[in-house]
């Protein structure tokens, strides 16, 4: 036999057997493999900051490149929340770090309780002309 023949010969019986083999059933005492399940859908996400404010909350509307009221004075207690009406995503940082939200899309929320009496300057960190001021008596 030349080289080629018994390569051809070798080839073809390889061939045949790897055929075979990828044919093959499980045995019968072993159950077919299954499909993993779907995961289930996903939820909706949640919006961060859409929640509804308290309902004695003090408001503070971002709009316009503005908070209005720019100064807003409240009782020790109170709670101020703070609400993006503009098309631009916005924050509400106090210039001390004493708080500081996450970045408000439209209509989303932000909302603070001020317990101790003092002056709270606060601004938005994206856009740092807009500021604010919240008094508390």
């Amino acid at each position: 036999m030349t080289r080629r023949t018994l390569l051809g010969a070798t080839g073809a019986a390889g061939a045949g057997l790897l055929l075979a083999a990828c044919g093959a059933r499980a045995p019968a005492s072993q159950p077919p493999l299954a499909a993993a399940p779907a995961p289930p859908p996903a939820a909706a996400p949640a919006r961060v900051g859409a929640a509804p404010p308290p309902a004695d909350a003090r408001p503070v509307e971002i709009k316009d490149f503005a908070f209005a009221p720019a100064t807003l004075t409240i009782p020790r207690g109170a709670t101020v929340s703070w609400l993006n009406r503009d098309a631009e995503p916005h924050t509400v940082v106090a210039n001390d770090g004493a708080f500081k939200s996450s970045a408000l899309d439209t209509d989303d929320r932000f909302a603070r309780r001020f317990d101790a009496a003092g002056t709270f300057p606060y601004h938005c960190s994206i856009h740092p002309h807009m500021t604010g001021t919240v008094v508390v008596q």
